[in-house]
């Protein structure tokens, strides 16, 4: 039984993993394109676009972080006690 749940929590993991890194990186695509496509419009902006997008970026990098600490929680939290 105990190894039955263990194998469901590396599944969970995977699951977390895959789907933090998949909504990470499709957001950091669109915040890309939409910092291009701003700065190819109004150069001028350059700078405050690149500042915003950079704040905007390590939010996005954020949830896959956090979808790692969860896979690590579910695979190693079972042997903590946790």
């Amino acid at each position: 039984m105990i190894e039955q749940t263990l194998d469901l929590a590396k599944l969970g993991a995977g699951l977390a993993v895959a789907f933090g890194t998949l909504g990470a990186g499709l957001g950091l695509g669109i915040a890309t394109k939409g910092v291009l496509d701003a700065i190819a419009r109004q150069p001028e902006i350059k700078d405050e676009a690149f500042k915003n997008f950079i704040i905007g970026a390590g939010l996005a990098e954020a949830t896959a972080i956090y979808a790692l600490l969860i896979a690590i929680l579910l695979v190693f939290g079972n042997k903590m006690g946790l």
